[in-house]
């Protein structure tokens, strides 16, 4: 195997967890079980965040690289990676222009191939975002599609449809993008006069195909297969819900569209059709050897409907939007854990569990806007619940340092398409602001770029907030009451507890009220998990032997007591215990 020799700096840690991972027994074994995504904890990196490698301001792949024995030493089990395909980035490379390249800005397909390689020494699985609704319009067939004008064999590919009024000068139905206003863009014919309109369910540089032609099926079954001959591990299918559409394109019937999205059913999203796609992706993968896995992207109304999905002959895992979505109150999250665990178990497949990503704000924010210290206390106490949880769970990079959203970037620096439509737009879409959680990491240092590329001076493409200075790995590292040294001590326990992450069910045992307690049992060993969502602390008899506890650190809080005694639950905290 070729490693990537990079110039992104690494600590000494980071280098020695590198020199002996791939002889740790532990990690090996991880890697080689079968059903491996059952119970595995899944890292997001976003590309443009994560690592620079060449000081030109953005992530790249070599940079991911050089960073994978880091999150080896987190103790996450695979890295799945946002779009790195030639894009003109439109959209941050969910508008792909071609599906089996690298874009130059994040590397070569060679690095890709490294990247992959490394990851598997280390004992991480990597998955890859495959995006399958649309493509951007730089892409070859729609280029062709426009080029040669209406009759064109290649329109059949995408969703293009004459207008609606006298002279077409009204799009075909009254269907909403995304990102706000108009799902339809009108085309100009090679001789200049206006012609149809084409479907983009996001941005207007984002064609919709039409799934109901045989040629893109095939053409997607090929760009899986070239991914899975590189070596990658799975897919994470980008809007796994939008590629049918409704026969005949109906109206909606009113405006505002993005409100209904994940709540009620719209004609261009979660159709009957898309399950026999993903029953023919599932043959393919299945074909494979090492349980290549694919994960949905699926907005539904109802928990019930995302596990369609994840039938026996279908996809593997589907994110749990309702779980991340629940406010910090107990009763709202016991339903939706019940109710995620009953809908999973009736299809064989387990819940999965996430708390941001590169399309919410940081949920260290989002759970107490306006008080950061607050905010982070019920982030890691958020997590601690999470990881307890039967099933797999997702991390979104930079959580693990207890990141807030940033919330005043200049408008100048933002990229985020949403925040440039929708407000002069008939129709509204999301609000834009997708950047305050895109924000690159912070490494090491006191000022930006903070370590993210290899000058102490360089750019980042969106600007670190000063204050994250405190929150840099190298300022953490080591630090027992850090968050990035609770997520380590919540996954090593995690990856030694067989009551962890495993298994189809909570024992739910007597709480006050705010209070959420649970039992975990599995191999003759026992867990409960109690989680204090109130703002007061709240005494209960103690379950057992304290583990761990989110508001300290590796070490539990010496006045949690222990068994026979009564327990002082912290405020928005959480604790494991050997029960």
């Amino acid at each position: 195997m070729t490693q990537h020799t990079t110039d992104v700096t690494t600590t000494d840690h980071e280098n020695d967890t590198a020199d002996t991972a791939d002889s740790d027994a532990t990690t090996e074994a991880a890697a080689a079980r079968a059903d491996w995504w059952r119970d595995a904890v899944i890292y997001q990196v976003y590309p443009r965040s994560f690592a620079d490698s060449d000081g030109d301001g953005m992530g790249d792949l070599p940079g991911i690289t050089a960073r994978l024995p880091y999150l080896r030493r987190l103790g996450v089990d695979a890295v799945w990676l946002s779009p790195f395909y030639a894009s003109p980035q439109a959209d941050a490379g969910y508008d792909v222009a071609d599906y089996r390249v690298v874009d130059p800005v994040f590397g070569t397909l060679a690095d890709a191939d490294a990247l992959v390689r490394r990851a598997h020494g280390l004992g991480l699985r990597v998955i890859v975002d495959i995006v399958p609704n649309h493509c951007s319009d730089q892409h070859a067939w729609f280029r062709q599609a426009l080029a040669e004008g209406p009759g064109s064999a290649m329109r059949e590919r995408f969703h293009f449809h004459p207008g609606r009024g006298p002279r077409g000068e009204l799009p075909p139905n009254d269907w909403e993008s995304v990102f706000g206003g108009p799902a339809w863009t009108r085309t100009t014919d090679p001789d200049g006069t206006p012609g149809d309109w084409y479907l983009h369910l996001f941005a207007r540089e984002q064609p919709d195909f039409d799934w109901e032609h045989p040629a893109v099926h095939e053409e997607f079954r090929s760009v899986l297969r070239f991914w899975l001959d590189l070596g990658v591990d799975g897919f994470r299918i980008d809007v796994a819900h939008g590629l049918i559409k409704a026969a005949g394109l109906p109206d909606v019937g009113h405006p505002e569209q993005v409100k209904l999205l994940g709540a009620a059913p719209v004609p261009y999203f979660d159709q009957d059709g898309v399950h026999e796609i993903y029953r023919e992706w599932r043959v393919l993968l299945d074909s494979y050897e090492g349980e290549r896995i694919a994960v949905a992207e699926a907005w539904t109304p109802t928990v019930e409907r995302s596990a369609l999905y994840l039938r026996p002959d279908e996809l593997h895992q589907a994110f749990n939007f309702t779980y991340l979505m629940t406010g910090w109150d107990a009763a709202a999250l016991r339903a939706v854990i019940d109710r995620s665990l009953d809908a999973m178990n009736t299809v064989s497949a387990p819940a999965t569990w996430v708390l941001s990503n590169h399309d919410v704000v940081r949920h260290a924010t989002r759970l107490a806007a306006g008080d950061a210290a607050l905010g982070l206390r019920r982030a890691r106490a958020a997590t601690l619940l999470m990881l307890a949880l039967p099933g797999s769970a997702y991390l979104y990079q930079g959580e693990e340092l207890g990141l807030p959203e940033v919330t005043d970037l200049p408008d100048e620096v933002r990229q985020d398409p949403a925040f440039f439509r929708g407000s002069d737009q008939e129709g509204s879409g999301q609000e834009g602001t997708r950047d305050g959680c895109r924000v690159p990491l912070p490494w090491s240092g006191t000022r930006p770029p903070f370590g993210f590329g290899p000058a102490e001076d360089g750019p980042s493409w969106l600007p670190q907030p000063d204050a994250w200075r405190d929150l840099t790995v190298a300022a953490q590292e080591g630090d027992p009451a850090s968050t990035l040294e609770l997520y380590r001590a919540a996954l090593e326990l995690r990856r030694a507890h067989p009551a962890l992450g495993a298994g189809r069910e909570v024992e739910w045992l007597p709480a006050p009220e705010g209070v959420l307690v649970f039992r975990r049992t599995a191999e003759g060993r026992a867990l409960v998990v109690t989680v204090n969502l109130t703002g007061r602390p709240v005494t209960v008899p103690a379950p057992g032997t304290p583990l761990l506890c989110s508001v300290n650190s590796g070490a539990p809080a010496a006045d949690l007591g222990g068994p026979g005694s009564d327990a002082v639950l912290p405020p928005d905290s959480t604790v494991w215990w050997a029960g």
